[in-house]
């Protein structure tokens, strides 16, 4: 019998002309992992909400079909009915947080589908160490990395033990270590999974069936050797290819250099690796959550002064941070773009078609998938054509067919600007690199 079915759902977010979901029909039984995949805004997040009871409680808008979990029907069950049985990590950590301390975060679902208060201690520890976060656990959220924040929503997810697993990108800002221990500690659970991810490599691994979601519908439902032959024959961007480019080696002017440079947060010093980037060529900075990826993108831009040693650059720098929707403040796509270049909507138009959003002009940012946000605001930066483009994390939320789009955009600008992209997407970084440096933890250190 299957834990979760959905039949013939057709849902349509309030405002929205077209339907998010139109006719999916789909079975998960116990212990089943399915790696969902497709382009970004073609519906994923939007079932993996309805299986939470999400989609339609908490979003309104039109509903009609039937979801089922466990004997549970969504529509008379509301999400906190299903805690017990079903478990969700978000696209976006940073709105699933609730307290500050790591500790109590993991512990907070725990507490609220009724646990035992002498077990809880125990099942949080040992969720964090699932996810190699166990000496996060006395930090608080709010000085976490991206990647480390997203290490502690998977672990509040683990501890529930839940009947159903809802992934939704929750890879998009781990290092690999991480990601392998997410998929290795799922196994451990023996739930039924639903896994959204557009770095598909380890789910494909790990899956047994795959369902690949377009337009709002299901186009394929297969085992994972199905899956693996229709994905090579239809959509080959989603497995793995050789890289698009060869690497060359630029001599143009030296636009960055950063030479012994470290930023102190309170007591805490981060050392950044010397490194140079000069106009012409693509570096992609690779390193484990937490060991200063991002602080070196800020220094690069100049977002932050080192408190010692230098940081240099010639010209003018954009920044495009990790978590670009949370910066949105126009209420049309061509103006939040146009921002950057004193209001020029034709300017930001050509930006917008460059990174396959031609036609979005009159769109509200919100109302966009978090992929489709993450190219509106590559689309805000690039316009600005600076001289130095710094990108943390740009694919978050991106399909591997827009990544590949990307990747061969920044490309054909190369020679434009020296580019710093700041990646755990090690195929993109492939893709789309001249050479790539590193990050270690080891370089971390107690302030004196």
């Amino acid at each position: 019998m299957a834990l979760a079915c959905v039949n013939d759902l057709r849902y349509r977010y309030p405002g929205r002309d077209r339907p998010a979901l139109d006719g999916v029909s789909l079975e998960i039984d116990p212990g089943e992992v399915v790696c969902m995949l497709g382009p970004s805004g073609s519906g994923k997040s939007t079932l993996l909400r309805a299986l939470a009871g999400l989609v339609p409680h908490f979003h309104g808008g039109s509903f009609a079909g039937r979801v089922e979990v466990g004997v549970r029907d969504t529509r008379t069950a509301r999400p906190s009915d299903l805690a017990g049985t079903v478990a969700s990590v978000f696209q976006d950590p940073e709105d699933q947080v609730v307290f500050t301390a790591v500790r109590y975060e993991v512990q907070f679902g725990l507490e609220n589908v009724g646990v035992e208060p002498l077990a809880i201690p125990p099942r949080a520890r040992q969720a964090l160490a699932a996810m190699e976060a166990e000496h996060l656990a006395e930090r608080k959220t709010q000085e976490l990395s991206a990647g480390e924040l997203q290490r502690v929503c998977v672990a509040s997810a683990l501890a529930l033990r839940p009947q159903l697993l809802l992934l939704d990108e929750p890879t998009s800002q781990l290092d690999p270590g991480a990601a392998e221990a997410l998929f290795e500690a799922v196994a451990e659970l023996g739930c039924a999974v639903l896994v959204s991810e557009q770095r598909p490599a380890l789910p494909l691994e790990r899956c047994d069936r795959m369902v690949f979601v377009d337009d709002g519908r299901i186009l394929v439902d297969a085992d994972r050797a199905e899956g693996l032959r229709w994905l090579a024959a239809n959509r080959p961007a989603f497995v793995d290819h050789e890289p698009a480019h060869v690497a060359a080696e630029a001599d143009g002017e030296v636009v960055l250099r950063v030479d012994n440079a470290a930023y102190t947060y309170g007591e805490r010093e981060v050392v950044v690796p010397d490194l140079q980037v000069r106009r012409g060529e693509i570096v992609a900075l690779l390193g484990p959550n937490g060991s200063g990826k991002t602080t070196f993108a800020k220094l690069a831009a100049g977002l932050l002064e080192p408190a010692r040693g230098s940081v240099v650059r010639a010209g003018r720098a954009s920044y495009l941070s990790q978590d670009p929707g949370r910066y949105v403040v126009a209420e049309r796509v061509d103006e939040e773009v146009a921002l950057g270049v004193g209001g020029d909507r034709e300017r930001a138009r050509r930006a917008l078609g460059r990174v396959g959003l031609a036609g979005f002009d009159d769109r509200h940012p919100r109302d966009l998938s978090s992929g489709e946000r993450e190219r509106l605001a590559v689309a805000s930066v690039l316009v600005t054509e600076p001289d130095l483009l710094v990108l943390d994390e740009p694919t978050r939320g991106m399909d591997p067919e827009r990544k590949l789009e990307l990747a061969a955009l920044l490309r054909s600008q190369a020679d434009e600007r020296a580019t710093l992209v700041v990646t755990h997407d090690a195929a993109f970084a492939a893709d789309v690199a001249d050479r790539m440096a590193t990050t270690e933890p080891a370089r971390e250190a107690a302030h004196a």
